[in-house]
């Protein structure tokens, strides 16, 4: 069985300092997460941009520049951006930032219901972002809030928007997207195409529980604060604490961890210069 990639997700579009004081919200903290969570076990890490006085979530190109460049300079993680559209719907404000040319983004390959929202993403949107991500040699993270993304995913590889292999995302346990549970991961993982590596997000109380099934079914895992605030009923979590809750459990299950690098290589990623 593959080494297990450990993506975080530190700070998401929703989570306020109000909420939990551990969130990190400046670029400054930001990047002391990622720190933290490399240390931890943590190969990769999820970004988004949150406005600092405020905490609301953010476009602006020169918040994504001053993450990523910090992340870049004082970690190994892979730095993967998020294209996703709670902080601005359209795609002048989603396909900017990834001039910063990170190494991966996420791309969400079709429309869901959020609790009290439509997350919109039109065939022309998604088609566009992937050719961006082309332009720019990103490799995109499909996430996957339903079955019907999957196929959604695999017509970009058909109309030369994508290359083979894919990586995915299934993003489960939120209200209006597919339901936490075995047998839903089971047919998603059985759906992508042979040869794609797959993580999973489980939304907050299934966090833990899809987590221990994708470690022992040779997936990969995604924990973090955008998904999820709490280590156990009653007590809020730091970032680093997921993860090194992720690094006990895959020991005692009998699975190793990746490192950075040997993340890059599972992903098909250009392993960066030292």
């Amino acid at each position: 069985m593959d080494k297990l990639i450990i993506t975080v997700a530190v700070t998401g579009s929703l989570p306020t300092k109000r909420v939990t004081p551990h969130v990190p919200i400046t670029p400054e903290e930001i990047v002391r997460d990622g720190l933290a969570c490399e240390a931890a076990g943590a190969s990769l890490i999820h970004l988004h941009a949150r406005d600092p006085e405020d905490e609301s979530p953010a476009t602006d190109l020169a918040l994504f520049e001053k993450i990523y460049s910090g992340i870049e300079t004082q970690t190994n993680l892979i730095t993967q951006i998020s294209t996703g559209g709670r902080a601005g719907m359209a795609y002048e404000q989603r396909c900017e930032r990834l001039q910063v040319k990170p190494e991966m983004a996420s791309l969400t390959t079709g429309s869901v219901n959020f609790p009290n929202s439509v997350y919109e993403n039109s065939p022309g949107l998604i088609e566009a972002l992937a050719a961006d991500m082309q332009k720019y040699g990103i490799k995109p993270e499909m996430e996957i809030f339903d079955l019907s993304m999957i196929s959604n995913a695999t017509a970009l590889v058909e109309k030369g928007l994508v290359s083979a292999p894919l990586h995915f995302d299934f993003v489960m346990g939120l209200k209006g997207a597919i339901p936490a549970t075995v047998e839903n991961l089971v047919h998603m993982r059985n759906t992508i195409p042979p040869g794609a590596t797959w993580t999973v997000a489980g939304i907050g109380k299934a966090q833990l529980a899809m987590t221990t099934h994708a470690i022992l079914m040779g997936g990969h895992v995604r924990v973090g604060l955008e998904d999820n605030i709490y280590l156990r009923r009653g007590e809020l979590a730091t970032n680093a604490q997921l993860v090194e809750r992720v690094v006990r459990l895959a020991d005692i299950l009998g699975r190793e961890v990746a490192t950075p690098d040997e993340a890059r290589q599972l992903l098909r990623l250009p392993i960066l210069p030292a």
